[in-house]
């Protein structure tokens, strides 16, 4: 895995990247869930949000480091 990635002569980590991307899937699936009524269910809907986002952001980091 590489550590920086050259984006017009500013060196990113790749982890920014990666949190950038998990962002967009994690609104999506809020959203989603959110119009199922997913939360309705869960004991802390805030909880359950922060650990939906870590599922997320660090099964991506996950699957980048492994290609």
């Amino acid at each position: 895995m590489p550590v920086e990635i050259n984006i017009f002569g500013f060196y990113a980590p790749v982890l920014l990247l990666v949190l950038a991307a998990s962002v967009v899937l994690f609104v999506v699936l809020d959203l989603l869930l959110a119009r199922i009524g997913t939360y309705r269910f869960t004991w802390h809907p805030g909880l359950f949000r922060v650990a939906l986002f870590l599922t997320v952001f660090c099964g991506a980091a996950l699957i980048f480091h492994r290609t």
